[in-house]
């Protein structure tokens, strides 16, 4: 199985960058695990409507580049579907079981994702009605990707 996380902007956090390197890690015996990072579009400070549709556009171009023909895709959402762990595990466990072998994740930028992408995505996900920094998410997913593994394995890491 291979599973990536698509994500606008880059990481300059040291500790984002370590917590994600420690779950890749970790991850890396469950499956085949990336992160693409790409460029993000600079936002005016009172960017109209039209521009921030444009932005979006330009960034849907990019990551959907970077989407395979036959990968399942989980676009982060605010008005996504929202899973217990439990449950998102055994998402991840049903997804295989269709036949899909790339799973690819999708986090947009500073303005969200492309109405695009959440068309072409398999299943639209969120974390809750709390807004987070992108790139906290990323670290806040692997994890919880990591948590999925680890619930199918029956491990004590879930408590």
């Amino acid at each position: 199985m291979k599973i990536k996380i698509i994500c606008v902007g880059k990481l300059k956090e040291k500790y984002l960058k370590d917590g994600i390197a420690e779950y890749q890690k970790r991850l890396s015996r469950f499956c085949q695990f990336e992160i693409i990072e790409l460029n993000d579009e600079k936002t005016p400070e009172k960017a109209s409507d039209l521009e921030k549709k444009k932005i979006m556009e330009k960034e849907a171009e990019r990551i959907s580049k970077r989407i395979g023909q036959r990968d399942y895709v989980i676009s982060l959402a605010i008005e996504g579907k929202q899973f217990p762990s439990e449950l998102f595990s055994q998402q991840l466990s049903d997804i295989t079981l269709k036949g899909y072998s790339d799973i690819t994740f999708l986090i947009g930028g500073s303005l969200g994702l492309d109405q695009s992408l959440k068309k072409r995505s398999n299943l639209l996900m969120s974390f809750g009605l709390l807004t987070f920094p992108h790139q906290l998410m990323r670290l806040v997913l692997i994890e919880q990707i990591y948590r999925a593994f680890m619930i199918q394995e029956g491990s004590p890491y879930h408590k």
